[in-house]
């Protein structure tokens, strides 16, 4: 439990208990100080003293910690019985010892629930007025004041307690309500971390399957078809292993930033235009076919914007490489209406829309879009082959 929660379990009651303290403590001394004054006996004073000094032990041992624990109902009734016989004691001795009910009225309402502690405050109250009879014998004048004030400590006694009583269960309540917001707080954050985890290895995987997988493709088909020339043609050759190195060291790149968690290398290196660019030329340089690029002028774009739109045409010119059997590709980037496009044709197979949900790739291209507030489409276009367009937030 961390500091601040610690700090929030402080409630009102506990960060106000040591007025009640110094209430008990004047109330103690007060008491004592009375006794002992008092034109009693020797022996009386020397009892109630006793039954005094017992309480204020008692409560410093064990008394301050089974009020403030929590399910111990037995130490709770075992602690009033003992303060309820002691104070009877001390106010039986002498009546002077009566003042000590400032400090067990409340202590037994913190102890015990409400009727309960209401019936042992009532009964204790109830003692002054015997004591007085017992101690200084029957005094009609004495008892017509001592009754009615009596009965008036009694409703204090009872208002304060029921006010003490509602003050203990709401702060006990709200430190419950405390307990079970910390759990929900631990809970929120545990699935938090499972969502995140989740979010980043899908994120990996759209990376790995963007950058990396499509790079070891690329450098397989080069590989093919190194060995079919190696006998007949080594200047094609030597070119498709030029390739084959540039990919290798490019695949490397991005495997680099991909651990730094940083932007693609091609964006780290030059413009998104440029990175396109790239892609589109590779492509051509490796199936041999003729790929036309066109580029708008474009506005600074966000990062992340960047990077969904360099992966979207990544994706899309790896499925013409695998899926297509296109003679001719046509790649442009377009800012059209507060938004940017990307738009890839090829004049190949077509696209057959079950494979949509097919492979990763284009789930892959969808999700990035959805996270910057773009759309994506693929279709088969008017004269045949396939269309993608994907269009983001400017």
């Amino acid at each position: 439990m961390d500091e601040r929660s610690e700090v929030n379990q402080a409630d009102a009651w506990e960060r106000s208990y040591w007025s009640w303290e110094v209430l008990f403590a004047v109330a103690y001394v007060a008491t004592a100080v009375l006794v002992l004054v008092n034109d009693g006996s020797a022996a009386t004073k020397i009892v109630s003293e006793a039954a005094l000094g017992a309480i204020a032990a008692g409560y410093l041992a064990v008394g301050r910690r089974v009020v403030h624990g929590e399910d111990n109902g037995t130490a709770r009734v075992v602690a009033a019985v003992a303060l309820i016989a002691l104070t009877a004691t001390a106010i039986l001795a002498t009546t002077a010892a009566s003042f000590v009910l400032f400090l067990a009225c409340p202590l037994l309402f913190m102890l015990l629930e409400l009727r309960p502690a209401v019936a042992a405050t009532t009964l204790l109250i109830l003692l002054e007025p015997v004591s007085a009879v017992l101690n200084g014998g029957w005094d009609n004048q004495l008892l017509s004041v001592l009754l009615p004030m009596t009965a008036i400590l009694i409703v204090f006694s009872v208002l304060a307690g029921k006010f003490t009583s509602d003050v203990l269960q709401q702060s006990r309540a709200r430190a419950e309500l405390i307990r079970e917001l910390e759990s929900s707080q631990a809970e929120v954050a545990r699935l938090s971390r499972e969502a995140g985890t989740a979010a980043e290895r899908e994120r990996l995987a759209r990376e790995i399957h963007d950058t990396l997988a499509q790079g070891f493709t690329s450098i397989i088909t080069l590989t093919q078809a190194i060995e079919s020339e190696l006998d007949t043609d080594l200047s094609t050759v030597r070119k498709h292993l030029a390739l084959a190195g540039r990919t290798a060291r490019e695949n490397l790149a991005e495997a680099r930033a991909m651990v730094a968690a940083l932007a693609p290398s091609d964006l780290a290196t030059g413009s998104l235009p440029e990175a396109v660019r790239r892609q589109a030329e590779r492509l051509s340089e490796e199936i041999g076919v003729p790929v036309e690029y066109e580029v708008d002028d474009l506005p600074t774009l966000p990062t992340a914007v960047e990077v969904v739109l360099l992966r979207a045409a990544q994706e899309a010119l790896s499925n013409v490489r695998k899926h297509s059997g296109a003679t001719f590709v046509r790649v442009r980037l377009s800012a059209v209406d507060g938004a940017i496009r990307l738009r890839v044709e090829d004049n190949g197979c077509g696209f057959a829309p079950d494979a949509d949900g097919a492979g990763f790739g284009l789930r892959g291209m969808r999700s990035r879009a959805e996270q910057v507030g773009g759309t994506l489409e693929v279709r088969t276009g008017e004269n045949g082959g396939t269309e993608l367009e994907l269009e983001v937030p400017a």
